[in-house]
């Protein structure tokens, strides 16, 4: 017990940050934060109850006035200074990414640059936010339209991306003028200060930007407060609901993100090769713990035994080890708890009658001290069988045999999660027919993991997205303000005397 109380007192503490600070919590509750690669301990994160999101939301609602009435220009030159930064310290950011998540470091580092591109769109608030302007709508008459900031916004991050997802949310909330909560996952929390130190550095003023660590009970009080106006979430379908109906019973608008079973199509005039390595990194990648990994292989015709020619040894060829050596393709998966909810997939789907070609379970990794997990690719599933209808989450792909394009099209349609899709053919035509008629709300044509740039919106269709509006791009922009259009008439002018010197910004 004691050699157990002095390695955890050895581990960093993760706590919340509130009004430009560390600050001292109400509550006791505390929880480990593991290694994935090594299953140690490397953190304890607070869990804060009520009171400690309480003194969050009160520090961002006493700096909405002042932030919200803040130049333009001087709040876009923050998010510019914030860039810088964060450029400057991506290799501590990527390593600690990998301690907490596992994912390997190359990874980690690509997740922050598309973090980083969403933060240079946000340089651009200025013009991004500009209204629009009509004279002499009537006799005397102007009409104009402003966009303003909605007040205190809030997001909810999953365990997945713990860089780039808060970066998908509060760089455009924050340049639009809002103050901002951001409850971090439990699972990978740390990160989450090095953004509040990063944006103080920043010349952020305080209470703008702040943290509360925690789980059920910092969501549920962020969801039910009423100073709160948005709600940004990504995460599970069930939660995303959830998030979804109560934020919008407390008067909150809200983005709120769920799950995802992405489908590849692969055609019969497909390049086999161009589709194989496709695969192995939409579906491998990060261990497959991205909302955008591709899951479902859909393969078309005869297809399906020229693409496994070229999968199963590139598959075979994947190197599973520690994120810290970036010669390893795929890392470990978060937890032990996730690891072993994955594995019972890969025993449900022998269970269900799909033919397992590679399983992970035997992989040599799935003998280590980390949670790791090797690689796992099923046959001649169905759309019958869990292990096609729902979101894994971890390293397993499952392939599906359909005899034409319109089979493979209305396979997909008829799956309750519309995130993300693509197509691999060398047809134009099959293309973009596939583009026009399938039901999702990100497709790829040839590109695997369709993940819109940062000036374009990320977002799906049916269960994978509860509420109107896609994440980032313009779509953040107008998520994170509300359209305000004045109408005005001046029947007499009032003119000050002459001004000579350089007209500047006050």
């Amino acid at each position: 017990m004691a050699e157990k109380a002095a390695a955890i007192s050895a581990v960093r503490n993760v706590g919340n940050w509130v009004n430009g600070g560390i600050v001292d919590m109400t509550s006791e509750r505390t929880m480990d934060v593991y290694e994935s690669a090594t299953g140690e301990v490397c953190a304890q994160v607070a869990m804060s109850n009520e009171a400690d999101v309480d003194a969050a939301v009160a520090a961002a609602k006493g700096a909405f006035p002042a932030w919200s009435r803040t130049p333009v220009l001087k709040r876009a030159r923050v998010m510019f200074k914030l860039k810088e930064l964060i450029e400057r310290d991506r290799g501590e950011l990527a390593a600690l990414i990998t301690q907490e998540h596992g994912k390997v470091l190359h990874d980690a580092d690509g997740s922050i640059q598309r973090g980083i591109e969403v933060v240079e769109f946000a340089c651009g608030i200025p013009h991004l936010i500009k209204g629009e302007f009509n004279d002499q709508v009537g006799t005397g008459v102007d009409t104009y339209s402003m966009r303003q900031a909605v007040g205190v916004c809030a997001g909810i991050t999953p365990f997945n991306f713990p860089a780039m997802v808060p970066l998908w949310m509060f760089p455009i909330a924050i340049a639009c003028g809002n103050t901002f909560v951001l409850k971090p996952s439990e699972k990978d929390p740390s990160i989450s200060l090095k953004w509040a130190e990063l944006l103080k550095e920043a010349g952020l003023p305080d209470g703008v930007f702040n943290v509360v660590q925690g789980d059920h009970v910092a969501v549920n009080s962020i969801l039910s407060d009423e100073r709160i106006a948005a709600v940004s979430f990504v995460g599970s379908t069930p939660v995303a609901e959830h998030v979804y109906k109560t934020s919008s019973a407390n008067g909150k608008r809200v983005q709120a993100l769920g799950g995802a079973k992405n489908h590849l199509v692969v055609m019969p005039d497909a390049d086999m090769e161009q589709a194989a390595d496709a695969l192995v990194g939409a579906g491998y990648g990060s261990a497959g713990e991205r909302c955008m990994a591709i899951s479902a292989i859909v393969t078309v015709g005869n297809a399906g035994d020229a693409l496994l020619d070229k999968l199963l040894p590139k598959i075979d060829a994947l190197k599973v080890g520690p994120g810290t050596d970036n010669n390893n393709d795929m890392g470990p998966l978060i937890t032990a708890e996730h690891r072993d909810k994955v594995r019972s997939y890969i025993d449900l789907g022998e269970e269900e009658g799909a033919s397992i070609l590679v399983d992970g379970r035997k992989h040599a990794c799935a003998e280590s001290a980390g949670y790791f997990l090797g690689p796992t690719l099923f046959d001649n599933a169905n759309a019958q069988m869990r292990v096609y209808q729902e979101e894994i989450f971890g390293p397993v792909l499952t392939m599906t045999r359909t005899e034409n394009f319109e089979q493979a099209v209305r396979l997909i349609n008829d799956h309750e999660y519309g995130n993300g899709t693509a197509i691999f053919t060398r047809d134009g035509d099959t293309a973009r027919a596939f583009a026009a008629e399938i039901q999702v709300g990100m497709v790829g044509i040839n590109v695997p993991i369709p993940v819109p740039l940062a000036f374009h919106s990320f977002g799906g269709w049916k269960r994978s997205l509860f509420g109107d509006m896609s994440i980032y791009g313009m779509e953040g922009v107008r998520f994170y303000t509300r359209l305000k259009t004045v109408t005005s008439r001046w029947p007499t002018g009032i003119r000050a005397g002459a001004e000579f010197s350089m007209p500047i910004m006050r």
